[in-house]
């Protein structure tokens, strides 16, 4: 059995059975005494097991006698188990609560223990130092101060959170710095746009004032333009009337012309009669002369035709006297149609040229209305372009007026913003190179305001 034991097999029993008496009462007990032992083993390694595993909460039943430095030993791990665990929770509970004063005591361990909770507490002590460098650092920004920074031994984590740190306040100092000459920069703009939006509104609104009375005198212009326009489209229209009229008076008159054409050529077809009338009077004249002569020389019997002869040559003459009264009359009136005809001729002459003039007049007054029409359209588009910039001057007054009341909050911004950062304190450098980096968009922009 002891060698069965020795191996490890600690579950064997001696077969009491196999031996007879006390033999057998011996092997029982000696079975009975191994098993209490065994017992006490398997209690151990269990709670230990379970003590392994972080379950503090079972504990050993006390043994009697010379037994119970087992459960007393027991009794003790388990003590020092749950000091340790104490003073572990005691310390994460304080880092988690931010706590990095909070220390575990060294004096109650020993040996491993007391190196863990040595170490524990250096952990915390590290990390309070750490944070209250961070802390010192964050309190200096927010009383203004961006020129504080970390410095001392950082290993770690803690060296880039001491680099991040240190970083992020020469980053801000950096921005304050850029942000406080862009407030004055800004404020010193603000006022001048302030000042150049006044003096562009007071310009604006005289711009207004002189377009409304533009407006105002195209207005007129326009009103005088299109009762020109419409005179001379009525003045076209009596022209082409009288261009009707002076066309049908040419007509009028050339027909008086081809009138006194034919009256002038009848006068002398008729003076023509006149003198063939005459001729044969003439001729008659002579016939009773010859035939009186001749009645004379007849004597007697030629008496008869003697009187008849003189009365024939009595009318001829008369008929030569009137013929010669006619032609007189015919020849004047011939030379009174020859003059009137050349008066018709010049009158028609002239008429034509008058059509020709009023049909000029009546072209020019077409020319006149239209480009009176043209005119008119003209400045009515000039009027209403002038409008048109009435109305934008007035809205760019407007508008200027809303920059001007902009310009103003934003320069009492700036003076806010200005006051703001003014509790700031940063390294002269930082402020040198911000007035560099602001100061050129800040005389663009100056510039602009200027211009305007």
């Amino acid at each position: 059995m002891a060698k069965h034991h020795d191996n490890g097999q600690i579950s064997f029993r001696i077969d009491a059975a196999a031996f007879p008496g006390d033999y057998g009462r011996m092997a029982n007990d000696t079975n009975l005494l191994v098993a209490s032992h065994v017992a006490v083993q398997n209690d151990l390694a269990r709670i230990m097991g379970r003590y392994a595993i972080g379950e503090l909460s079972e504990d050993m039943q006390p043994l009697p006698g010379e037994k119970a430095a087992f459960s007393d030993t027991m009794s003790q791990v388990k003590l020092n188990l749950s000091a340790m665990n104490h003073e572990i929770k005691h310390l994460a509970q304080s880092a988690a609560n931010g706590d990095f004063t909070a220390r575990g005591d060294v004096e109650r361990f020993q040996f491993d223990f007391r190196i863990m909770v040595e170490s524990l507490n250096h952990l915390m002590s590290t990390a309070d130092g750490n944070l209250q460098s961070l802390s010192s650092l964050l309190q200096s920004i927010a009383a203004g101060d961006l020129t504080a920074r970390m410095s001392g031994e950082f290993r770690g984590v803690f060296a880039q959170m001491r680099d991040d740190a240190n970083a992020t306040a020469s980053q801000l100092a950096q921005i304050v710095g850029n942000i406080q000459q862009s407030a004055v920069s800004i404020n010193s703009a603000a006022s001048e746009i302030a000042a150049g939006n006044q003096d562009l509104s007071q310009r604006t609104e005289q711009q207004a004032a002189n377009l409304e009375e533009t407006a105002a005198s195209m207005e007129e212009l326009t009103s005088t333009v299109k009762q020109n326009a419409e005179s001379a489209r009525e003045a076209n229209q009596l022209a082409i009337g009288a261009a009707c009229v002076a066309s049908q008076g040419g007509e009028v008159v050339s027909k008086v012309v081809q009138t006194m054409t034919g009256i002038e050529a009848s006068s002398k077809k008729i003076a023509d009669i006149i003198s063939v009338i005459d001729g044969i009077a003439f001729q008659t004249n002579i016939l009773a002369l010859n035939a009186a002569v001749e009645a004379a020389r007849a004597g007697e019997q030629g008496r008869g035709f003697a009187v008849v002869a003189s009365e024939v040559r009595t009318l001829a003459q008369r008929s030569s006297g009137a013929a010669k009264e006619i032609k007189g009359l015919i020849d004047d009136s011939v030379q009174r149609v020859a003059e009137g005809s050349a008066l018709v001729h010049s009158a028609g002459k002239t008429m034509g040229d008058v059509v020709a003039s009023v049909q000029r007049v009546t072209d020019i007054m077409s020319e006149i209305s239209a480009a009176s029409q043209e005119q008119s359209a003209g400045i009515e588009q000039v009027n209403q372009t002038i409008t048109h910039m009435d109305e934008a001057t007035q809205q760019n007054a407007a508008l200027v007026e809303e920059a001007t009341a902009a310009a103003r909050s934003m320069e009492e911004q700036a003076v806010q913003l200005t006051d703001a950062v003014a509790i700031f304190k940063i390294d002269a450098r930082q402020t040198s190179q911000a007035q560099t980096r602001a100061a050129a968009p800040v005389a663009h922009l100056l510039n602009k305001v200027r211009s305007a």
